[in-house]
């Protein structure tokens, strides 16, 4: 399949109850744990070890996501759409993401390495709080050192534009998965592969599935220029505008605005929550 192992824990629940879930689904450590509502990875955390993943639930006691940790070496996203009318599928944007590391010299720690780096420098007083001793660690000359497994902006990330390899065989791999998540008409697929060719050949494991609120990431890339970045943005407002119309012409109407105001204030509520516990 191309779903990691995933569960979902309630918040408060005793850790023991979350041991033997975690057991159950065959998850072992180390894992992932993200906020059930969360955004541009704010509180995704790899969890080493069940004391670190304890703490962790004991100081945010709302819904959590488990996930086994992928190992696969290439992180990327891939956004697509498909009309509900004629079938007409496409992919519109992959983006690459390069992870934040340093490259050691024989002599310098990670420290003295990330203030270096344009890049790694702003997330050196986060490094100082959570990582100490990583920041003391020298680098053999030539190592490359990942610094952050988590694949986000706000951990140092560079978002590289990927779109060079949507062709026939990318389109040919993903058209039957979405084929098979009814009603899901556009969205970003957030994954992990092997490699390129992997990717082609339709063999990677999804993180998470971002709706309508899934950006096009590729136009995050450092030389991919802002008039070029507003130009993709408003080819795809244009897509999600002509599903739209899609939609309505099948019937489907908009969600009413009672319901979406409360889910709205489910969000901010549950946010509160997370930001409390911080």
């Amino acid at each position: 399949g191309i779903v990691p192992k995933t569960v979902l824990v309630e918040g408060g629940e005793s850790f023991e109850n979350v041991a033997l879930t975690l057991q159950k689904a065959g998850i072992q450590y180390p894992l992932i744990a993200k906020p059930d509502v969360g955004e541009r990875g704010f509180l995704v955390k790899k969890m080493a070890a069940p004391a670190e993943l304890q703490q962790h639930l004991e100081r945010y006691p709302v819904k959590f996501i488990l996930q086994e940790f992928l190992t696969f070496p290439v992180e990327m996203t891939v956004l697509f759409h498909r009309f509900p009318e004629n079938g007409r599928f496409g992919i519109t944007s992959v983006c690459v993401k390069e992870f934040l590391s340093v490259r050691g010299d024989g002599v310098s720690n990670v420290r003295q390495l990330m203030q270096q780096s344009a890049r790694a420098v702003f997330q050196l007083e986060r490094f100082e709080q959570e990582f100490p001793k990583v920041l003391a660690k020298i680098p053999v000359e030539g190592e490359n050192l990942l610094l952050e497994p988590i694949g986000n902006h706000c951990r140092g990330t560079k978002f590289l534009n990927g779109n060079h390899l949507i062709d026939q065989a990318l389109l040919e791999a993903f058209e039957p998965v979405c084929q098979r998540l009814p009603g899901v008409l556009y969205g970003r697929f957030d994954l992990k592969c092997e490699s390129e060719q992997a990717l082609r050949r339709g063999e990677f494991k999804v993180m998470e599935l971002n709706g309508v609120f899934g950006e096009p990431a590729h136009v995050y890339d450092p030389s991919f220029g802002m008039w070029r970045a507003y130009r993709d943005f408003y080819r795809h407002w244009r897509l999600l505008f002509e599903l739209h119309g899609a939609q309505r012409r099948r019937g489907i109407r908009p969600t009413p605005h009672a319901e979406a105001w409360r889910f709205i204030r489910g969000y901010f509520r549950y946010m509160r929550k997370l930001e409390g516990g911080s």
